[in-house]
């Protein structure tokens, strides 16, 4: 039987749906299940990690784990890995993740993949599939090392409602502090938007959307459908939007179940970010825009014509 280790993805005392995801997953490969929960105040959500899938929960709370430091957190997982006999060690797809699977990999000596989109499993053969060359091709890796520790990309796994494990909670001393680097101060987005990677609806923009003028229109959309705003690489790059707002593989993997992409052309760096997505919807001028290979559903049209007839029946479906 392969143990699996889940890292829960808490985000300001909230449990995220990602963590759901990977339990099951885990479930359906028939593996046993554990999720570490790492932080300040974590015990509580003891019920909420069963709930998800997990039968056994780790629990890492101390006040010196309130705000994230890459070392404390890793040494914390590891010592939930060991505990638990982990076969494998999976993180949802954050900074968090990114920030900590290489330290835990390390310190298990085990194989680090990341931005995997499944995983199987054949007696002792472990092998992952994961997108390469932004999005060109599909790896599929053969695993040769007894342990893996794995990033699982945004939306590559669905939860199923169905899966429940069982609460049986095993407190965890906290790692030692980490006395080569502290964090002083976390500066966070003040903004009170929605953040991309938690949000259910995505509302891109691009550059067709030309000026400022444009962006605040399809930023309407966004906040009309209470949508996460997110925008294209050429849109940062303009300095009309932010960079943590940039959708692509420079800038934050997305998968909501509904993907708004407003004036973007569809360039392979872009698609890399949100492919994943449940449903697309693509607006664009040009018929022959990359975005419509990948779109669900497209409206050829100038988006300053589109956006206010879809911001129309919007209201009409909410009157």
């Amino acid at each position: 039987m392969t143990n699996i280790l889940v890292v829960a993805d808490i985000k300001q005392g909230e449990l995220k749906g990602s963590t759901a995801e990977l339990l099951s997953k885990a479930r359906a490969l028939g593996a046993d299940t554990a999720v570490v929960a790492v932080g300040g105040q974590v015990k509580d959500l003891a019920d909420q990690l069963a709930a998800a899938g997990s039968d056994t929960q780790f629990i890492v709370e101390d006040a010196s784990l309130e705000i994230f430091s890459a070392n404390p957190f890793a040494a914390a997982v590891v010592k939930a890995a060991n505990e638990f006999n982990a076969d494998m060690v999976w993180f949802g797809f954050s900074e968090t993740g990114k920030a900590a699977a290489p330290r835990v990999a390390v310190q298990l000596e085990a194989a680090c993949a990341t931005e995997i989109i499944d995983v199987t499993i054949d007696g002792d053969a472990v092998q992952i599939i994961r997108p390469a060359i932004a999005n060109k091709v599909l790896q599929k890796v053969k695993v040769n090392t007894p342990k893996l520790v794995a990033v699982v990309r945004a939306g590559a796994f669905e939860a199923d409602p169905e899966i429940a494990g069982k609460e049986n909670v095993v407190a965890l001393d906290p790692p030692e502090t980490d006395t080569r680097a502290k964090i002083k101060e976390l500066i966070s987005d003040a903004s009170g938007e929605i953040d991309l990677t938690d949000a259910d609806i995505v509302v891109s923009v691009g550059r067709g959307a030309k000026d400022q003028t444009g962006v605040d229109m399809v930023k309407a959309l966004a906040d009309d459908l209470a949508a996460g705003f997110g925008s294209s690489r050429a849109m940062v790059d303009a300095g009309l939007m932010a960079h943590n707002k940039q959708v692509g593989q420079t800038g934050k993997i997305v998968a909501p179940s509904l993907y708004i992409a407003v004036g973007i052309s569809g360039a392979i760096q872009h698609l890399a970010g949100m492919n994943g997505s449940k449903v697309i919807l693509a607006v664009n001028k040009d018929p022959e825009a990359p975005i419509f290979n990948v779109a669900d559903f497209g409206i050829v049209g100038d988006l300053f014509d589109v956006v206010p007839l879809l911001k129309e029946e919007i209201k009409k479906i909410r009157a």
